[in-house]
């Protein structure tokens, strides 16, 4: 028996060949909670039980506008109560005024990671030592995410699966601090890998004996990569869904198109990897031009986005919005954000400071094509979502363009709104959409009676200014209050390093 099938009782028997209905994703990324363990107490601030939330502002996760001067009653580590900040607390309760604060339900990040991008012997001029490398971020990486109201997340593709595996056990025992984890199982990625640490499949069969295996161990989702071939693809997808689970993909060899017909879940990095319209495009190549081309002549209205975007949403497809990693080559450089430089390693640091300077002097019709690109991409997830598309929110923080752990996942939402999204709007694809996808949408992903208190608490207002989410405070789990500086204290210039 598998350990996922353990973890359900056993109850769940898939006949060979057979698509299985989808796995109820609940009791395994969000167990039964426990109080925190002496190496996580230094970080919690409000211990779990009866606590009421007074005078604080709320977004709800739903898309609706935010309510002023609310009371949210959270205990036993669900909410029980929300309600005007006129109503008596209930007795016995911690009463923490909120007055000038908003709270939001927790972020659930759908394009997240684990580790770190290493370019050995990176210098000014971009040029580095091989292999490319993607050393684990064990330590820095869940307090980064929780620290900024990350509460759950799918780690979208793991380098070290058994840490990430063994990892999300010590948080759900409530030995470390992080979020609720589904894990992704090892990349599905073909011949001709940038990573030395990916395995490249052989063929479909390795492909399906792959996820059957990864499945087995206890992996939750999958992810395809690069290099994958339709007919892997198609093989891992149907294994997939033979075991009740989902698949995403950043894709390149195989196109959109493809992929759909292929019968993936999601497709990550919006519409940016799509490469169907690149000139001289192979099937089951991905060309160097790796999706540029492509979104550079797909604008929002042409009648290929028109095609794709009724196919996506025909057969159910979600996409994942990661904008973050494309903002600095696409919308322009961001400025610098000290709270991020500070927990970076000086190594780290400076891999940055050159790829910013290495984007500032791209070629102008490099430039050009890649601001291009940008602007359809954001016009397309708009479209996307206006004509009922299920978009998802992860920024892909590899450290890669100065993309960080938690940090990166409040810049999505930002930068979601600065793409012409209403602030509650760009909220809920951060949040619902995510629970909506995972199947969790009753647990998580808003701030509704009865679902788990994991909530994400900021001064200021996002809902008139959405770079007040960077004032993160306090982040509920499960019912416990953690200390954000604190969380972000123990990590000061460790990411990059362990």
């Amino acid at each position: 028996m598998s350990k996922l099938m353990a973890a359900l009782g056993g109850v769940v028997f898939i006949a060979a060949g057979a698509s299985a209905a989808p796995v109820d994703l609940a009791p395994i990324i969000l167990p039964k909670a426990v109080a925190p363990g002496k190496d996580v107490e230094q970080y919690v601030k409000v211990p779990s039980r009866r606590v009421a939330l007074t005078h604080v502002r709320l977004i709800d996760g739903t898309g609706a506008p935010a309510q002023e001067d609310r009371m949210i009653v959270l205990d036993g580590g669900k909410i029980v109560s929300v309600g005007p900040a006129s109503d008596a607390p209930p007795k016995d309760s911690t009463v923490l005024d909120m007055s000038g604060h908003t709270v939001l339900p927790g972020i659930v990040g759908m394009h997240n990671h684990m580790y770190y991008i290493g370019r050995p012997n990176l210098d000014a001029a971009g040029h580095n030592d091989a292999p490319l490398l993607a050393p684990q971020m064990t330590f820095t990486s869940p307090r980064l995410y929780l620290a900024n109201g990350v509460t759950t997340m799918r780690t979208t593709g793991s380098v070290e699966p058994y840490t990430d595996l063994n990892l999300k056990h010590l948080i759900d025992a409530g030995a470390l601090p992080g979020p609720h984890l589904d894990v992704t199982a090892p990349y599905l990625e073909g011949a001709g890998s940038y990573f030395i640490q990916m395995h490249q499949l052989r063929d479909a069969k390795d492909a399906r004996e792959t996820v059957a295996y990864w499945a087995e161990q206890g992996a939750t989702s999958f992810k395809a990569y690069m290099n994958i071939t339709r007919a892997e693809l198609r093989a891992a997808v149907e294994e997939a869904h033979r075991h009740g689970l989902k698949i995403t993909g950043h894709l390149c060899a195989v196109s959109y198109p493809e992929a759909i017909a292929a019968g993936i879940d999601n497709l990550e990095h919006g519409f940016f990897v799509n490469t169907q319209l690149d000139p001289g495009k192979k099937p089951d190549e991905c060309p160097k031009t790796v999706g540029t081309p492509t979104m550079v002549a797909m604008t929002p209205d042409s009648p290929a986005a028109t095609a794709l975007i009724k196919d996506l949403i025909a057969h159910r497809v979600a996409v994942t919005s990661t904008l973050p990693v494309f903002e600095d080559t696409g919308r322009g450089l961001k400025p610098l954000n000290q709270a991020e430089m500070a927990v970076l390693t000086p190594e780290a640091r400076d891999a940055y400071l050159y790829e910013r300077g290495r984007i500032a002097k791209l070629p102008p019709e490099r430039a050009k094509d890649l601001a291009t690109a940008y602007k359809n991409d954001i016009g397309l997830e708009r479209r996307f979502v206006a004509e009922g598309g299920l978009l998802l929110a992860g920024p892909d923080p590899t450290g890669d363009g100065g993309v960080i752990p938690g940090f990166g996942d409040l810049r999505e939402i930002e930068l979601l709104v600065d793409a012409g999204f209403k602030p509650e709007e760009a909220i809920k694809i951060a949040t619902l959409n995510g629970a909506i996808y995972l199947g969790l949408d009753k647990r998580i992903g808003s701030v509704a009676v009865g679902k788990d208190a994991d909530l994400l608490i900021v001064k200021g207002d996002p809902a008139r200014n959405i770079g007040d989410l960077d004032n993160v405070e306090l982040v509920f789990k499960d019912g416990v209050g953690y200390d954000s500086a604190a969380l972000l204290h123990s990590v000061q210039g460790r990411y990059g390093e362990y």
